[in-house]
């Protein structure tokens, strides 16, 4: 794995690397707001395989398409008026939606689901990242079962293999995001994490999106 401790911002060579690689079919190890993910090119089934393989993650789990901008979501799902709301209240931020998949897009990501997992974080760093790769299928950078990578020095033994890692130091929640799904009425929450439960609900207040009473 070749590993670039780079500065911030990032610079041109550091993003043509990360583009390079994500082209080329590699895989990458990238900073967001919560953990470090390993990532790839959504529609590549081969990368896709490549990140499931790095990370031991079980087959049946599909992979969060990352996105630079908010705006990018409409490309991959079908967006119900409680999904276009967290959006709108919560995007970029540490907090993952699920959503129903347009048909036929980033079918190995989804593991082939009527659903899809959508994420825009809230990095700089990630956001240039994503603007020169394109949108990334990706997952926390750890192997399954060990905890997540968030940039510390003494942590490089947690991260998986992969192509290429741009490390920019520690990440700013340093625990994965919280999920939403989005596709039920009254949304619920699949899995608590950066973001609270009472942070979800006072930014949704008002918006007319009822949040579940319980998971």
């Amino acid at each position: 794995m070749q590993i670039i401790d780079a500065a911030l911002p990032l610079g041109t060579a550091v993003l043509n690397a990360a583009r390079t690689c994500v082209e080329s079919g590699g895989t990458l190890v990238f900073p967001t707001d919560t953990v470090y993910g390993i990532g790839c090119d959504p529609e590549n089934g081969a990368a896709v395989d490549a990140v499931y393989a790095a990370k031991k993650r079980p087959a049946e789990k599909p992979l969060a398409i990352h996105l630079a901008q908010p705006a990018d979501a409409r490309r991959y799902a079908m967006l119900s008026p409680a999904a276009r709301a967290v959006i709108e209240r919560l995007w970029p931020g540490p907090v993952a939606i699920v959503a129903l998949r347009e048909p036929g897009v980033c079918d190995a990501a989804a593991r082939w689901g009527a659903t899809i997992s959508l994420r825009c974080p809230a990095s700089d760093a990630c956001a240039a990242i994503l603007r020169a790769t394109g949108a990334l299928a990706a997952t926390s950078a750890n192997v399954s079962g060990r905890p997540a990578f968030t940039g510390a020095p003494d942590e490089f033994d947690r991260l998986p293999d992969a192509t290429l890692a741009v490390i920019t130091g520690p990440t700013f929640a340093g625990r994965e995001s919280t999920v939403v799904d989005c596709t039920e009425d009254p949304i619920r929450i699949l899995r608590e994490g950066a973001l609270s439960r009472q942070a979800i609900e006072a930014a949704l207040r008002g918006s007319g999106v009822a949040l579940r009473s319980s998971y």
